[in-house]
């Protein structure tokens, strides 16, 4: 390995550089960047980065790999900045996180950075992740359409307009898995109301989000938002990783103008239809045209599931205060743990919550939180009959139940993250 910070004449140019607090605390990452590079890559600390930035050695650097954990959550401020700036200089970023809290990931992913890879480092994942960066950006962003904004159509009573704007490929979307940890947890009404708080957010400028229904069985969000299911789904899906992102808005719906959403399909398939490859492009044209992609996901974990939580910012798991729930959240996390996969994306929502005066039931939530080694940083109140009440009649809570206190927590939800979203766009510019 070779210092940067001593870097003595050599004919072979430093390509790479690690930036850690102590490199020593990330030995696989030493010998991977080893393996892959050779002695063509050096080491800096956070304080020694910035300064190095500025020299004329780093005009030969191609990619910087930032290594963090849960220790340099403190410094947040200084990571984002070398994040930035790195940027500022083309040079390319993958994050390398360790037991990273899912806020601070999202933070750091939100400023630019390539890649993300797990620590401790699945085999080949680093060497992957080089590759990525070397792949051209036409491999997966979609082709520019035309400069200007088609206006939107007319409302048609009689069917669901699909969306009107053409695809530039000029946004960068948060993405946002939904996951049942057990039936009946609330997943998809979780997912459809999320996805419709976040997009009527804003009364100008308002994010553009979309709603991915991934259940290609059981799908419910069409019900929940009175939607016909479209017959262009199935083509889509069908073909995922040779369609465009006009392909992909062609087969999508609008809710009132405002909600794009992609259905389940109308019969139900195999949900092995959709390959790794279809999922993750389907998911790169939809982060290229919208602000946020909510996902609803199956309960089952499949093939693709990997490549949804690889690409997630925050993956939502919903959960209910039951033995069940509680079980499947030591299989899931064992699971993700034996693969090498970031667990700690997994953000843990407890769904019908005991209300605030009930502290027995309160106090059985912050047991099975320390039981099962977890955190549950949302809990959702009962929104009793008027969830179902919503759902039949295919209407946001928003729109039917207006004052429901899950609705009003799922809003708060909704703020949050497009709050620090454009704290990210912010600070991004």
């Amino acid at each position: 390995m070779t210092s940067v910070a001593t870097l003595q004449p050599d004919p072979a140019p430093i390509v790479a550089c690690t930036i850690s607090r102590d490199v020593q605390n990330f030995e696989m990452l030493i010998d991977d960047m080893e393996n892959e590079l050779g002695e063509s890559w050096g080491d800096l600390n956070f304080h020694d980065a910035l300064i190095f930035f500025e020299q004329p050695e780093a005009k030969s650097l191609r990619f910087v790999a930032i290594a963090v954990n849960a220790e340099d959550e403190a410094d947040m401020t200084l990571i984002s900045e070398i994040i930035r700036t790195a940027k500022s200089k083309s040079i390319k970023v993958i994050l390398i996180a360790d037991q990273v809290g899912p806020v601070a990931l999202h933070q750091l992913l939100r400023l630019g950075a390539e890649d993300f890879v797990p620590y401790p480092l699945p085999d080949g994942a680093l060497h992957e992740a080089i590759e990525r960066l070397s792949a051209p950006v036409a491999a997966v962003a979609p082709a520019p359409a035309a400069a200007t904004t088609v206006a939107p159509e007319p409302p048609a009573p009689a069917a669901q307009p699909s969306p009107s704007f053409k695809s530039k490929g000029d946004r960068d979307g948060v993405v946002l898995p939904v996951h049942a940890l057990a039936g009946g947890c609330g997943a998809s009404n979780f997912a459809v109301n999320l996805a419709w708080e976040l997009a009527t957010m804003a009364k100008t400028d308002a994010a553009r989000v979309c709603l991915i229904d991934l259940d290609f069985q059981y799908g419910s969000v069409a019900t929940y938002l009175d939607l016909p299911r479209k017959e262009a789904v199935f083509d889509l899906l069908s073909d995922a990783t040779s369609a465009d992102s006009d392909a992909m808005l062609a087969a999508m719906l609008t809710f009132n103008d405002k909600l794009h959403v992609l259905t389940a399909p109308s019969d139900m398939l195999p949900l092995d239809i959709a390959s790794p490859d279809d999922i993750a492009h389907l998911i790169d044209m939809a982060r290229t045209n919208f602000d946020f992609v909510i996902i609803d996901m199956p309960k089952t974990i499949v093939a693709w599931t990997e490549t949804v939580l690889s690409r997630a910012h925050v993956y939502f798991a919903l959960m209910e205060l039951d033995l069940r729930s509680a079980q499947n959240v030591l299989r899931l996390v064992r699971a993700l743990k034996a693969e090498g996969l970031p667990h700690e994306k997994l953000r843990y929502v407890l769904n019908k919550a005991p209300k605030f005066t009930d502290l027995s039931a309160k106090s059985r939530v912050k047991r099975m939180a320390e039981s099962l080694d977890i955190s549950i940083e949302v809990q959702l109140p009962d929104g009793g009959a008027q969830i179902t009440q919503a759902n039949d009649h295919g209407l946001p809570l928003s729109e039917n139940a207006a004052k429901n206190p899950l609705r009003k927590e799922i809003q708060k939800l909704a703020k949050s993250l497009f709050d620090m979203n454009k704290a990210a766009e912010t600070g991004k510019s």
